[in-house]
């Protein structure tokens, strides 16, 4: 009940009760305690029947702020505490303040065709879209691409049965995660576990078939924008509810750095001649390998991010927690300031609550920051491991990011942009979006760290197994 977003709604109802009765139960135990103290000042008879009244009512008044103030602070981090889980395969905490049936209709309004509606609606914000058809070779090359990629999720969950070695032509693997990727189970199964438990009814673990990994096949859609050198994921759920969207900029890009290469069709079969003449066949475009890797360098990227679930991360910080969290805070200090604030009429009452509105706008930019700087490291760490089940050497993936951190070049655009005079409801599944992506030193060290420690790991399991830690090394 508490993992909802109207848990934290009720929180916020809840509090705003107790901050507008404390004043009240405050200026009545300030006024007995005058009453009381009063008296003995100046001597003024008081029975003690009096006296143990205004007690009484002090004694009351402090019990029900307790229990004031006790209720919305026990459901706020009741409510925080139930929100958290742990990010698969890197094992972050996060908080994810939605309900299962809430994930549910978002990934609903996206399934299918429905997620290439929404992502024409983000991008007709900047002029109607070009796109790229299926029959065009870029398409079928970074569908491929994708393809490959998005086959190794499976891979990730039973990653403990491989092999710590390198794998072929010497590329390193992953060591097994300590938090591998699992369905993420909804909190009724844990009561339903833990009632079996109790009346010995069913030992089983949690069943997960329930809430599944909301996997393959992921959407793409490919937009013709030479100025565009990046990439954005989008969306959340199965049935094609998440997917890739990637600029002809960035295809552009790699094209200049390594040139093209094209092959020339096999030769037609002589009847076909016969009967349909000779003809010279145009020559076909053949990307090369190495196109190839940095292709799936950055499709990886954004691949981890949809199967992190970092956009139902963003969207629950961003539309429930942070501004909720702030909501709170703000009733708190003007609770406090009113007293002064009153003295100065309204247009200063006003202009306090806008200043807090203001700062609000600006600590949830700064949270929202924080968390993708955050993301963008857990993409890095992830899409490494998709790189190596693919066949990809990860070490490449250094390269890639520190050439683009030269160039200081956003690999993802910002598909950020919400109409907010809609209502909630009717936008729930169009807020599932990414925000802006920064490139930084720190992302390339974090992923050279990364990468490390599956070496120094490698090498400790092979001296594990009986080699010298000259031969593990080798």
């Amino acid at each position: 009940m508490l993992k909802a977003s109207t848990a934290f709604g009720f929180t916020q109802t809840a509090s705003r009760i107790a901050l507008t009765f404390l004043p009240i139960l405050w200026i009545g135990n300030r006024k007995s305690h005058r009453m009381i103290k009063y008296a003995a000042i100046h001597g003024i008879p008081t029975s003690p029947e009096k006296k143990e009244k205004h007690l009484k009512r002090i004694r009351i008044s402090n019990r029900l702020l307790q229990i004031l103030l006790f209720i919305p602070f026990t459901l706020f981090w009741a409510t925080i505490v139930a929100s958290l889980e742990r990010t698969p395969l890197t094992g972050r905490w996060r908080m994810i303040l939605l309900s299962p049936e809430e994930e549910d209709e978002m990934a609903a309004q996206l399934a299918g065709t429905c997620w290439y509606a929404a992502v024409g609606e983000i991008l007709a914000q900047d002029g109607p879209p070009v796109i790229i058809p299926p029959s065009d070779w870029r398409f079928a090359w970074v569908n491929d691409t994708l393809r490959k990629l998005e086959a190794t999720i499976p891979v990730l969950s039973h990653e403990p049965e491989i092999s710590l070695d390198v794998g072929p032509d010497e590329k390193p693997l992953p060591p097994p995660a300590k938090f591998p990727l699992r369905p993420r189970p909804r909190a009724s199964e844990y009561l339903r576990w833990f009632c079996d438990k109790m009346c010995q009814k069913n030992k089983d673990p949690i069943p997960n078939s329930v809430h599944t990994i909301a996997g393959p096949p992921y959407s793409l859609l490919l937009i013709e924008k030479p100025e565009a050198s990046n990439a954005f994921s989008y969306g959340f759920g199965p049935d094609g509810g998440g997917g890739i969207v990637v600029y002809s900029g960035f295809l552009d890009e790699i094209f200049e750095k390594m040139p093209l290469e094209y092959t020339t069709p096999p030769p037609k079969p002589w009847w076909a001649n016969l009967f349909l003449g000779r003809s010279a066949e145009p020559r076909q475009p053949s990307p090369t390998p190495e196109q190839t890797t940095e292709l799936a360098i950055l499709l990886a990227h954004e691949l981890s991010h949809l199967v992190l679930s970092h956009h139902l991360e963003t969207l629950s910080s961003a539309t429930v927690i942070v501004p909720g969290t702030l909501s709170i805070a703000a009733d708190v200090i003007r609770v406090f300031l009113f007293p002064i604030t009153m003295m100065f009429g309204p247009f200063v009452n006003d202009a306090v609550a806008q200043l807090g509105k203001v700062g609000s706008g600006e600590l949830i930019k700064v949270g929202e920051y924080c968390t993708s700087v955050k993301q963008e490291i857990e993409a890095d760490v992830v899409s490494a491991r998709l790189l190596a089940h693919a066949g990809f050497d990860a070490r490449d993936a250094v390269k890639f990011w520190t050439s683009r951190s030269s160039q200081e070049i956003q690999e993802c655009a910002s598909a950020n942009r919400v109409d907010t005079s809609v209502s909630r409801s009717m936008t729930l599944g169009r807020r599932i979006m990414g925000a802006g992506h920064p490139v930084n030193e720190g992302r390339v060290e974090s992923l050279k760290g990364e990468l490390a420690r599956w070496e120094a790991e490698r090498v400790e399991a092979r001296v594990k197994a009986g080699l010298t830690p000259e031969a593990a090394a080798a």
